[in-house]
């Protein structure tokens, strides 16, 4: 006799997307189940949704929980559903065919389908060439996040410099992200150049303490301001994404004046503290896609 495997459905908008096996735990030592996922990732869906919209994703999957196998996953599956939208772009030698989650049901679905973490794309599908986000990952040597805090304080004072405004994100894993919207102007390339024209400036300022060198062995104790995920194809953690870690902790917006708190760290919050990151709106007054022409100029002066 086969086992019963237990479903249930949940609505979301017009759709009706069905939970089959609510009960698993995907995160065993704390307890939390696919269920809890999925109620999780509705509560937060409209605070995660505008950073999802008509972005291309990469998908991290554990299907059978944090403890068990994982992959990352950036075609869509031929099973996924006709109303799940999707976006063929081009790779070396061919395209890839993404994800795009841009209504809660498809958030919803992804969560039953055991993607516990949604990377995106920093540019849309629409001119996948020129993103509107860029990212700085501030990667710290060890689990101390004052240096981090440090670090992120001095590279928005650049920023402000460059007339560049910024928003910080604790990634739930170890560091920080401090994003800058961008008006979609610039492609890849000279993003990408400028990005790391800035990691550059801010390491000379402060050149005991941080560091462009990608090589671990090369960096000596310092904190480590990685540029690379702005290129094409390359991806960053969604802001409210749940990470595949023990208690569940998630990328969370933070406003400039909290990392004054000597308490804040990368998993500041979590899973369970979803009422709370859904009345927190901490990007509320995000601003306006910038060009970086005016800042390419001051950089250079400066």
């Amino acid at each position: 006799m086969e086992a019963v495997v237990s479903t249930t459905s949940i609505r979301a908008g017009r759709r009706t997307v069905e939970i089959s096996r609510p009960e698993k735990l995907l995160f065993p030592a704390d307890g939390i189940t696919k269920a809890d996922l999925v109620a999780y990732y509705r509560a937060v869906a409209a605070r995660m949704l505008p950073h999802l919209r008509g972005r291309p994703l990469m998908l991290e999957r554990h299907p059978d929980g944090i403890d068990g196998p994982a992959f990352m996953q950036k075609e869509a599956p031929d099973h996924f559903p006709d109303w799940i939208e999707r976006a063929e772009l081009p790779k070396e030698g061919g395209t890839v065919t993404h994800v795009l989650c841009d209504d809660t049901a498809t958030l919803i679905y992804l969560a039953n389908q055991g993607c516990i973490t949604a990377h995106r794309w920093l540019s849309k599908a629409d001119r996948p060439d020129h993103p509107d986000r860029l990212v700085f990952d501030l990667d710290p040597v060890d689990q101390d996040f004052a240096p981090v805090r440090q670090a992120a304080h001095r590279l928005h004072e650049l920023l402000e410099e460059l007339a560049l405004p910024s928003l910080p994100m604790t990634t739930g894993s170890r560091g920080l992200h401090v994003v800058v919207p961008l008006d979609r102007k610039a492609p890849f390339e000279e993003v990408r150049a400028f990005a790391r024209a800035v990691a550059e400036e801010l390491a000379s300022r402060h050149p005991d303490q941080l560091t462009t060198a990608p090589r671990k062995e090369a960096r000596k104790g310092r904190l480590y301001l990685d540029v690379q995920r702005n290129g094409y194809a390359q991806t960053s953690v969604v802001p409210y994404a749940v990470r595949a870690r023990a208690g569940a902790p998630v990328a969370a917006p933070v406003a400039w004046d909290e990392l004054d708190d000597p308490a804040l760290d990368a998993r500041r919050w979590t899973l369970t503290m979803v009422e709370e990151l859904v009345e927190r709106d901490p990007w509320s007054d995000a601003p306006r896609g910038r060009s970086l022409t005016v800042a390419r100029r001051r950089l250079a002066g400066s």
